[in-house]
């Protein structure tokens, strides 16, 4: 069973999580969107509106990511449909449209992973398992390089809708209120509370 295949209630019967509603930013100020963003996001609208989801991938989703970068003082590596191979006993296996990793952009994946994001077409229900899944396995990879504890973040967005949510022990919070490309300071502010957070 790769990630794909995970349900959210499957993965949640499989690693013995639970999930629930919370707030995960509290009152977060909108952070200014650049303007090369907002007229790069028109483009990629005309473009990606209809067609696949490697296309709102592309067009909509690595901008915002891209934008992430001016968020941090430090360092952020920005990988992208990166294998995530952990536990093919468990399921943790296949591709993550993109992980974020406070280091060096380098070619090889290195610790510590703190958000994965998984884009979807439409449906962004069917993505919740799969970015969970992906979260255990992120979670694992830092342990093995020496970066155990603290809380991951994954995403599932279809471009247009953004789902945050945390992995933290066996408890999986879902952010109440879904984020809109309409509302792109809230975006950007999310990324930053979850790229700036204190380890632990």
């Amino acid at each position: 069973m790769p990630y794909t295949d995970f349900t959210l209630e499957s993965v949640e019967a499989k690693f013995a999580l639970t999930t629930s509603l919370g707030d995960l930013f509290g009152d977060l100020p909108a952070v200014p969107v650049p303007a090369w963003l907002g007229e790069q996001l028109d483009r990629g609208r005309a473009v990606a509106a209809l067609v696949s989801e490697k296309a709102r991938s592309e067009f909509l989703v690595a901008p915002i990511l891209l934008a992430c970068r001016g968020l941090v003082g430090g360092e952020l590596a920005i990988y992208s449909g990166q294998r995530l191979d952990i536990d093919a006993s468990q399921g943790l296996t296949g591709e993550c449209d993109y992980i974020l990793a406070l280091t060096a952009p380098v070619p090889r994946l290195r610790a510590p992973l703190v958000t994965v994001l998984e884009a979807k077409r439409g449906d962004i229900e069917v993505g919740l398992g799969q970015c969970v899944a992906q979260l255990l396995g992120a979670r694992l990879f830092n342990e093995r390089a020496g970066f155990a504890g603290g809380s991951l973040y994954g995403v599932v967005t279809t471009g247009e809708a953004w789902q945050f949510l945390r992995l933290a022990g066996p408890a999986v919070t879902l952010h109440a209120t879904r984020f809109y490309i309409d509302n792109l300071g809230a975006i950007l502010a999310a990324f930053r509370a979850i790229l700036t957070a204190p380890a632990g």
